[in-house]
């Protein structure tokens, strides 16, 4: 290929008049066999312009990312373009070279290339990968280390995640290589220029994507371990040069040298808390955590008491270092013999090092000052807390007040020295009441604290909301959220410290003051007994909300939205008069947020606050028409938006919004959001539609009459399922798929006769293609059994008609052998209860009945007792999951203050609460026709894994999708229906009858029986209901007999 023309093109991108059509030739020629070795050939051109060499770097780095590996094609697609065998071939043995030989700006971008090569060549194609490092390695000339290194980095990088068992072809090139650069690593250590101490930063970090994960031990023995613990104790130990200490205090922690200290400590750390701390690792490690600790704690701790030692006397220690230093000793507090040498300063490193880390520092009040929205977002980071030395000072603390002897009272005698002092400074004493707020659940029980919290309230924290400087009026409200757990003794402790945080929160100048108490009135309301809050927060509930959604829209803070979702759940009644302008707040910071990009992954997670948010509102309103319908117009805008400009990371949200909006009554306007959601389906929603399900069945089943009015409708849903049943968007989302299909059939039962051969030639086609589970499989087969239920004559027209020949039999009795064969697979009560009344449906069929049926005959009355012994145990535990509802919210008052109760009262409450819940268990079952005999009683730890007892609730996921048949008042009741078919065939059909019966065990007549007696109950139960709710009386429910008798000569009346 022609170099220069290459050249004049990568030039052409650089210049923006030019780009376009430059782009467009680069896309015509880069598949031509030679394009990609060309490309690499102009990147190291040493005479060339930078831009240049930099653009034919990206654009190689992106082609090797994207066409590296064949691909198979897509159905109906061309087959994936992909680089050359040939090409791949000619770079796989130079890449290595260049990436050594690159200057820095273009080394990056190759490293990428490596990256991409080694995941899909390494060992198959490219095991010279390994040969070429060493040869660099053991090159004296230092000028091909750093590429070298580079690229044996991004070859551990592939393998840092795999399990121990992929990871050989590494293991075998690391036998090579580590004690190589382990040798290096020796080498460059005595110097400490930039360069030496870059290049050991490297192979630091080699060492630990080496290990992070698994610690190979036949790879890496103790003397080979041992000789890199000393090599990061001597990088965590030895002082950094006089020279970086010219640099700015906010730029050091970039040097090389602290970066290199940086990864020593993350691989001292990671040693310890993976593989060296005992009670705490995997069994493969117990032996090695062992001797970790003997052999490593004091040398380590030596070093890191140093750092500490450094960094009380106020010499520069980056955040970093400080951060891993201190996760390293908290690891430590847990175990005896690293306390051993820890236990003497600990409570030095308390009150010079933890202490002064949890203080209000100068760059806190800079950023305050300058930045108060900046200031919001660093301490709301949960990403800043992985990296933040404050997160881990507090850990140690909590870690060794809780776990060490007089820890904690020699820490809280040392906080309320610096709190009474009249010396302390607001920064010491903020540092103090964070360190008191950070043990508050330490605190809380132990009773000599616990009785003296509301005292301290008042006596050190109430103050300081009138203090001047604004980050003790948040300190206060923060303090206050840490302890919400109290259960307050004195009202008036309780009503002030309300006051106060609601206060902050509608007059506080500085919005981080604000913030921390809208963070702390949720606290407060998550913990405190709901009526003795109420009555303070309810006068002010609406100016609390609203300024609530101001602060939000100013701050775009992910925290606050769950506090206003806790708010519109606790005040829904209150917040009725402003629930539209509170929708129109939520949707125009919504709106906002979407506008701007910057930090897209907290915007994001702000959004779905603020549509979490809207959702909550939707459902606390749910039992208000008019409200829902003033709400409406605003959240189909935020919908709109987000289908519209395919915003794909919120469609779940906005589904869920839609099913919210369509729950009770659908409006014209939300019929077309139906449209604008089967568009979206068409255009990017594909992978979605398990998200779309719920809207998609509440538009067949809240107003069917209007679903079926429109052919679209019906034709839409049938597009969407077969879209999803022929691609390849896996087997759940295709059970969400049949799941629809069901659920049209039996919803519109007599009205969609046309449809019918679509649906049932879509599912069958399904079933003849590899299912991989039960669920799906039994799912197709349920979608037959509703259409069988739906027509019977019908459903066995179409079968004979359809295309599809099964060899050696008909669909139909291929379908219906498949059926009874799979009858265990029927889990739940709809999906069991769909296959009784299916069954039932068949055996009736007369004229018509299918003649494989006499085939199966003796396996259908077996298949329905199965069915049946599955819908009693689904029944029970219905009943059962009914009655804990029922217990829960009649008695949340008292479950409440058991939960803010002394120990002993809980036991107590909790023996009464179970026998309770018992009891409403069994009434339950009674009403529904059965006997619950199960009693319920606190967990026992027998120390057994047995799982031979355990029955769990089998209702499926997709059991919550309902249909007619599964309304609380369906009089459709498959025991009754049962046993009328089998009286109707013993008076009407006795051979058929006989036939189905004869061979039944004595185990199953008998099981047979008690359905027929459960059938007679339930009728009963019935009865009993429909007089009830017409005013009558009801009947007393009789008890299920222990034993039945069966007899051939009647099953009853």
């Amino acid at each position: 290929m022609d170099t220069r023309k290459l050249i004049e093109l990568l030039r052409a991108t650089i210049d923006p008049n030019q780009r376009q059509q430059a782009e467009e030739q680069l896309s015509q020629i880069h598949k031509i066999i030679g394009f990609a070795p060309s490309l690499l050939q102009v990147v190291m051109m040493a005479d060339l312009d930078m831009p240049v060499r930099q653009a034919g770097a990206i654009y190689l780095k992106n082609l090797v990312s994207q066409s590296w590996h064949e691909r198979d094609a897509e159905l109906g697609q061309p087959i994936p373009f992909s680089v050359h065998e040939q090409d791949r071939a000619m770079i796989r043995d130079s890449i290595v070279d260049a990436v050594v030989h690159a200057p820095d700006l273009i080394r990056v971008q190759l490293s990428v290339c490596v990256s991409n090569m080694v995941k899909h060549d390494f060992p198959g194609r490219w095991t010279q990968i390994v040969d070429k490092i060493s040869i660099y390695l053991q090159n004296p000339d230092a000028g091909g280390w750093p590429g070298a290194l580079l690229c044996l980095y991004q070859l551990v990088k592939n393998f840092e995640y795999k399990k121990p068992e992929e990871r050989g072809p590494l293991n075998e090139a690391m036998n090579l290589l580590l004690p190589m650069i382990y040798q290096l690593c020796v080498r460059l250590l005595p110097d400490p220029s930039e360069q030496s101490v870059l290049l050991q930063k490297q192979i630091l970090k080699i060492y630990f994507a080496l290990t992070q994960y698994t610690l190979p031990l036949d790879l890496i023995g103790r003397d080979m371990f041992s000789q890199w613990m000393e090599i990061v104790r001597a990088v965590a130990d030895r002082p950094v040069p006089e020279q970086a200490s010219q640099v700015e205090e906010d730029e050091r922690h970039d040097l090389p040298w602290w970066k290199c200290k940086k990864w020593a400590l993350h691989i001292m750390y990671k040693m310890f808390e993976r593989y060296g701390s005992p009670g705490n690792v995997t069994k493969e490690y117990n032996e090695f955590a062992d001797w970790y600790l003997q052999t490593f704690s004091a040398g380590i701790i030596e070093v890191l008491l140093k750092i500490l030692d450094q960094y009380r006397k106020r010499v520069y220690i980056s955040p970093r270092v400080l951060q891993q230093t201190l996760n390293y000793i908290n690891q430590g507090v847990s175990h005896a013999l690293s306390w051993k040498f820890l236990k003497p300063h600990m409570m030095a490193i308390i009150q010079d090092v933890l202490f002064p880390i949890m203080s209000y520092s100068e760059e806190d009040d800079e950023l305050w000052t300058v930045d108060p929205h900046e200031y919001i977002r660093v301490k709301f980071d949960v990403f800043e807390d992985f990296i933040s030395p404050v997160t881990a000072a507090q850990t140690l603390l909590h870690s060794s007040c809780k776990k060490r002897k007089d820890m904690l009272q020699k820490t809280m005698q040392l906080m309320m020295q610096i709190l009474n002092s009249q010396t302390s400074s607001c920064s010491e004493k903020d540092g103090a009441l964070h360190m008191v707020g950070t043990l508050a659940d330490i605190l809380l029980k132990k009773r000599a604290y616990k009785d003296q919290i509301e005292n301290m309230f008042v006596q050190y924290v109430f103050p300081q909301f009138n203090n001047v400087r604004g980050h003790m009026r948040a300190r206060a409200c923060w303090v206050l959220h840490y302890f919400s757990e109290i259960p307050f003794k004195q009202e008036p402790v309780l009503a002030e410290a309300l006051r106060l945080i609601i206060n902050a929160l509608l007059t506080d100048r500085d919005l981080p003051v604000k913030v921390e108490a809208a963070i702390a009135l949720q606290s407060m309301l998550n913990y405190q007994v709901q009526e003795r809050a109420h009555k303070y927060i309810e006068p002010q509930i609406k100016q609390i909300t609203l300024e609530l959604l101001t602060i939000i829209r100013e701050t775009e803070n992910e925290d606050l939205t769950s506090v206003m979702q806790k708010i519109v759940c606790t005040y829904t009644q209150e917040l009725m008069p402003i629930a539209v302008e509170m929708c129109q707040h939520l949707a125009a910071t919504f709106s906002q947020v979407l506008e701007t990009d910057e930090g897209s992954d907290e915007k994001a997670i702000t959004a779905m606050g603020l549509l979490n948010t809207i959702e909550t509102l939707l459902t606390v309103m749910e039992e208000q028409p008019e409200i829902m319908g003033r709400l409406e117009p605003t959240v189909l805008q935020v919908v709109g938006h987000i289908f519209q400009q395919g915003n794909i990371e919120f469609y779940e949200e906005a589904l869920s919004l839609v099913y919210d909006l369509t729950s009770k009554k659908i409006s014209p306007d939300m019929w077309k959001v139906l449209e604008l959601i089967y568009q979206v389906f068409q255009k990017n929603g594909f992978d979605h539609f398990v998200d779309m399900m719920p809207a998609l069945h509440n538009y067949v089943t809240v107003d069917t009459p209007a679903f079926l009015s429109n052919e679209n409708h019906v034709l839409a849903m049938f597009n969407m399922a077969k879209a999803v049943m022929t691609g390849d968007s896996g087997e759940d989302a295709e059970c969400h798929a049949a799941k629809l299909i069901e659920v049209i059939i039996l919803q519109c039962k007599g009205h969609i006769d046309q449809c019918i051969p679509s649906l049932i030639e879509l599912v069958l086609n399904r079933l003849t293609r590899e299912v991989k589970t039960s669920e799906l499989r039994t799912m197709c087969l349920q979608v037959v059994i509703a259409a069988l239920y739906y027509n019977p004559q019908l459903l066995f027209e179409i079968m004979e008609k359809l295309p599809m020949p099964v060899p050696t039999e008909s669909i139909s009795s291929h379908f219906i052998k498949q059926w009874i064969h799979d009858t265990d697979c029927f889990l739940g009560l709809h999906d069991r209860k769909m296959c009784v009344l299916g069954l039932c449906t068949l055996i009736s069929m007369n004229p018509g009945r299918p003649s494989v049926l006499s085939e199966c005959a003796n396996q259908i009355i077996p298949s329905l007792i199965l069915l049946f012994d599955g819908l009693k145990r689904a029944y029970v535990a219905k009943a059962q999951e009914q009655a804990e509802e029922e217990e829960s919210e009649a008695d949340t008052d008292e479950i409440e203050e058991v939960l803010s109760s002394d120990e002993d009262e809980i036991d107590e409450h909790g023996r009464e609460y179970l026998e309770k819940l018992s009891r409403h268990a069994q009434q339950a079952g009674q009403v529904a026709g059965f006997q619950v005999n199960a009693t319920i009683n606190d967990v026992v730890d027998d120390d057994s894994d047995s799982d031979d007892d355990y029955e769990p609730n089998e209702e499926t996921t997709l059991e919550s999708y309902t249909t007619p048949l599964d309304e609380n008042n369906c009089e459709i009741d498959e025991y009754i229906i049962f046993k009328e078919v089998m009286t109707r065939l013993q008076a009407t059909e006795p051979n058929w009858y006989g036939t189905l019966t004869t061979g039944l065990t004595a185990e199953q007549q008998k099981a047979l029986q008690e359905v027929i007696v459960l059938a007679d109950q339930r009728k009963a139960a019935l009865e009993s209901k429909r007089i009830e709710q017409s005013g009558g009386y009801a009947f007393t429910q009789q008890t299920v007999p222990t034993t039945f008798k069966f007899g051939n000569a009647s099953l009853g009346p």
